[in-house]
């Protein structure tokens, strides 16, 4: 069983003891120090909720609905929903804040507690740790019987999210419909199943097949978009002689594309895409983390402006944007951030662009790949005993790598003449993840086996 709380929001394991996995108890214990934080604000008692489609939602939600009526909030829930649905709706409702109800690319057994301010934004790294510290002293008080909270469903969202990006200056739905698109999307059974052929249809795709539609949480396979997970999605592209495939996660902030011969176009490109498209047609900056390809960089160049990095984690790229005024940026991961929408990792607006991008391009999903510059990243994760030192490892990794250009911005980065890596723990898991980036594939993969091997060494 595993608990971790962070600026991420609270993530466990369904079922345990309480305090070692996420229990009821501690869901019913964090939202209330969350809904305690709002009030304190002097922020509206107005939460938006919505769910992933996970075995565990229904029974997440009622607890987070009832504990939030029972601090005297009011509530309005979008049901099944996206990550950034909800992230408009809490701006859109005028609400004080909001909670996503998901565990992101986590298997079924996790869910989690995604915390958000007024702006339909992740919460600061202050603010999450003023929930935790209230969490940990349960300095909540419940409200009287006469002054308990209302909920309100609201299921107008879908159409609302679609409506502002078919409403957004880039999105070319008649240049998609032109070009009688053939697409497979998975859905890996969750609500990418009830809001991504809606999309398409709104943006002229008529030609849609959709593999595990059934939003029941038991997910078909891995739920994290990485290429590995897809093969059942590249198979089907190919055997239905279709342009491209379309892959998210379980909560719709994460992207990625499969070619129309079932190679993979790539999730660090996802980002690299839409930036060239939109920064083709509007001047500016952009933000990736640490963590994500230099090609965003190159593209960002091409088109004359700035690039700059950010630490990993969405509020940290988002607080980024905000600085440097970007016109787009994001996560290598597929996160697609389009400020004129929301500052959010949005896979549908993200589906809006590419989309144009490729009919505007005229050209099929391998010959656009072949626009951007080659790079390999090597992406590895290594599990965490308890008790394991991390500062400790990193240092004894950093003594070794002492006459490398280093940055200590978030974990650990270590240049190698054009080459790179990146090793960090993670937010959401017990893990250390490892990536490594080079022009060749067997470089990164040299790099990232190396280091993993230094880090077992140091954790012995």
């Amino acid at each position: 069983m595993a608990l971790i709380k962070s600026i991420s929001g609270i993530r466990g394991t369904i079922g345990g003891k309480p305090g070692e996995g996420l229990s009821p108890l501690d869901v019913v214990r964090f939202t209330a120090a969350f809904g305690t934080w709002l009030s304190r604000q002097g922020e509206e008692k107005k939460v938006v909720i919505g769910r992933d489609g996970r075995i565990s939602g229904s029974m997440v939600r009622d607890l987070v609905v009832s504990t939030l009526n029972g601090l005297g909030l009011d509530v309005i829930d979008l049901g099944l929903s996206t990550t950034p649905t909800v992230e408009i709706a809490v701006r859109e409702e005028k609400a004080g804040g909001g909670i996503i109800i998901t565990a992101s690319h986590n298997p079924r057994e996790w869910n989690a507690l995604k915390l958000l301010n007024r702006d339909g934004e992740f919460i600061s790294a202050e603010a999450g740790a003023a929930v935790l510290d209230i969490a940990a002293r349960e300095d909540f008080s419940f409200a009287e019987v006469t002054r308990l909270g209302s909920t309100a469903v609201n299921d107008s969202y879908l159409r609302r999210h679609i409506d502002l990006i078919l409403e957004h200056p880039l999105v070319d739905a008649e240049a998609i419909r032109g070009r009688k698109l053939n697409v497979v999307v998975d859905a890996v059974n969750s609500t990418g199943a009830l809001f991504v052929p809606p999309l398409l249809k709104a943006l002229g795709v008529n030609g849609i097949t959709v593999l595990f539609d059934e939003v029941n949480g038991h997910f078909s396979h891995n739920p994290e978009p990485l290429p590995e997970n897809l093969s059942a999605l590249s198979a089907e592209v190919k055997k239905k002689n279709a342009d491209l495939g379309i892959a998210v996660d379980p909560d719709v902030d994460r992207l990625c594309f499969v070619c129309e011969d079932g190679s993979m176009f790539g999730e660090e490109y996802t980002l690299v895409a839409v930036a060239d498209y939109v920064l083709s047609r509007k001047k500016g900056n952009t933000v990736s983390n640490l963590s994500s390809t230099r090609a965003l960089k190159d593209v960002t160049l091409k088109h004359g402006g700035e690039y700059f990095p950010s630490a990993v984690g969405e509020v940290n790229v988002v607080n980024k944007m905000k600085a440097v005024n970007a016109v787009i940026g994001g996560e290598g991961n597929g996160g697609i951030i389009v400020p004129e929408l929301h500052y959010g990792r949005d896979a549908l607006i993200g589906i809006g662009l590419f989309l144009s991008h490729l009919a505007r391009s005229g050209k099929n999903m391998k010959a656009l790949r072949g626009l951007y510059p080659d790079y390999f990243i090597s992406k590895n994760k290594i599990s965490l005993d308890a008790g394991v030192d991390v500062r400790q490892v990193f240092d004894r990794i950093k003594a070794k790598y002492k006459n490398n250009p280093i940055n200590t911005e978030d974990g650990l980065k270590i240049e190698f003449d054009n080459d790179w890596v990146h090793l960090r723990t993670s937010n959401t898991e017990p893990i250390i993840r490892i990536y490594a980036e080079s022009q060749f594939q067997t470089t990164s993969e040299n790099i990232a086996k190396r280091i993993m091997e230094d880090i077992r060494e140091s954790m012995a």
